[in-house]
């Protein structure tokens, strides 16, 4: 039998327990998890209880079934929280009353957001953070073994990035700029918030990657090679080729163009003698297709590029870099983890991708509603290549 929580946590509130009687306010509950994941008194995260109100008192009659737990544990791939949470929702017991405790663990590449507002908790509150409690965070975070994609990049500087690109693009997409602008932070402050530099001013890979000038001089592999193959094999003639040495921000934006460029359209019965034009791949899913590899790809020993090959009947899109973490070739379209969680989530706040887990079930389903066959994925030690087959 586990052990009553009640005397397991206490009955008191503090900076790592939250009670709260019901579930009204879904958003009081996703800051209340990223203060957590943030663990400001550096506790190693918190515990949020449903089912107690705010004097430790119990409420009982909590539901406390499958579907219920799911509530929760959806947080975390919503993409409102980044980057995302570890932690764990399970049916427990409160002075004899069942309740869902949400264990949250301190997440190793703080400062964490919800709804690119960065929260923590102190004391027995949640507030929003202030600068000196978010440069406390990053600083904690230096001291973590990051993720290859928020390391500093030796021999960078602020001349290496679009500064006009980080502030009309960036900026505007991503991040609400009041948040930042309130505060009178620095553009070096700015950069080392959002990590695309550390607090000395010398750009991350994330930073290069997202607005450098140009990323391959310091990344080699950071970019994208487009062949358009006359006929079935390699054999064809190259009817057009093009390298996209571009941040993310930009190459998204040529990739579009060049994508659409080369879709043809085609003619087909809806129902009697109504007709409507389709396109022989669907563009969502390309978009998809491509948008996964840049997020996906393995920029930290590979200096291959991400390699789009289109032939008359077929686009085969590979990406360096094979399965990661709990990633298998036998369960990569079930269980999703991330090489670059950084890179990850900046692209979820810039709209390339949707949410997180999702992106093989969207390209299914866009390749179907357009009349295309099912998608084919090779996947081995190295690389990732989809197979995307015209309609016919």
């Amino acid at each position: 039998m586990s052990t009553d929580l009640a005397s397991l946590l206490g009955t008191q509130e503090t900076a790592a327990l939250e009670f709260k009687r019901e579930v009204r306010d879904r958003n009081a509950i996703r800051k209340a998890i990223c203060a957590f994941a943030n663990d400001l008194p550096g506790l190693g995260g918190g515990d949020l209880i449903i089912g107690v109100d705010k004097y430790g008192r119990p409420a009982g009659n909590v539901n406390t079934s499958d579907d219920a737990l799911l509530t929760f544990t959806s947080i975390r791939n919503e993409g409102l929280i980044l980057d995302r949470p570890s932690m764990v929702v399970s049916a427990e017991v409160y002075e004899g009353e069942p309740v869902i405790r949400v264990r949250v663990n301190a997440s190793h590449t703080p400062p964490v957001r919800f709804d690119n507002v960065v929260y923590v908790r102190p004391g027995p509150s949640t507030r929003p953070a202030t600068r000196d409690d978010e440069r406390v965070l990053s600083e904690r975070r230096r001291s973590f073994d990051a993720h290859f994609d928020v390391r500093p990049v030796p021999g960078s500087t602020l001349d290496d990035l679009d500064l006009n690109l980080f502030r009309a693009e960036y900026l505007r997409q991503a991040v609400d700029p009041s948040v930042i602008e309130e505060n009178h932070r620095s553009i070096e402050q700015q950069l080392a918030s959002l990590r695309l530099a550390d607090v000395d001013g010398t750009p991350t890979v994330l930073g290069l990657l997202l607005v450098g000038l140009a990323p391959t001089n310091r990344i080699p592999g950071a970019y994208v090679q487009f062949v358009r193959y006359e006929g079935t094999d390699v054999g064809g003639s190259v009817l057009d080729e093009q390298e996209l040495r571009l941040n993310v921000i930009d190459a998204a934006e040529r990739l579009e163009t060049l994508l659409k460029g080369h879709l043809r359209t085609r003619l087909v019965e809806v129902s009697g003698f109504r007709e409507e034009s389709r396109p022989n791949y669907p563009f969502e899913a390309l978009r998809e297709v491509c948008m996964n590899a840049i997020m996906h790809r393995n920029y930290e020993s590979s200096n291959a590029p991400v390699r789009v090959a289109w032939f008359d009947d077929r686009i085969e899109i590979t990406n360096p870099g094979g399965p990661f973490g709990q990633v298998r070739a036998d369960n990569f379209d079930r269980v999703n983890d991330y090489r670059n969680p950084s890179l990850a989530a900046a692209m979820k706040s810039l709209g390339y991708v949707n949410q997180f887990g999702r992106g093989i079930g969207r390209i299914r389903a866009s390749l179907a509603r357009n009349g295309n066959p099912p998608p084919d994925f090779v996947v081995d030690d190295a690389s990732w290549t989809v197979t995307v087959r015209s309609a016919s």
